[in-house]
């Protein structure tokens, strides 16, 4: 049996990686693109979900404060009309 001579066979697999390797990385650049897109656009569309929600959450929040408010004027407009009241009455003791 002939001895196997390595440096033809080196040089010809060295010679075909050159040429497959940079086409193996434009082949996946191609097919990877859309894929990673995808993903992108759907990070995107859960980071808005989640956006939306935290501004549902700020009205919301917003809008109890404003009742809360609200509640708190029509108290005070009650009491101020209390001491009104109070005050235009005439004191016991100086009936006319």
């Amino acid at each position: 049996m002939p001895p196997i001579d390595l440096v033809p066979i080196v040089a010809i697999v060295m010679g075909m990686l050159t040429i497959l390797i940079p086409i193996t990385g434009f082949t996946a650049r191609f097919a990877l693109k859309p894929i990673a897109e995808a993903v992108a656009r759907m990070r995107e569309a859960q980071g808005a979900g989640e956006h939306v929600a935290l501004l549902e959450q700020r009205v919301a929040l917003l809008e109890q404060q404003q009742a809360n408010t609200e509640s708190e004027l029509q108290r005070l407009v009650e009491v101020q009309q209390f001491q009104e009241k109070l005050l235009s009455s005439s004191p016991p003791g100086t009936e006319a």
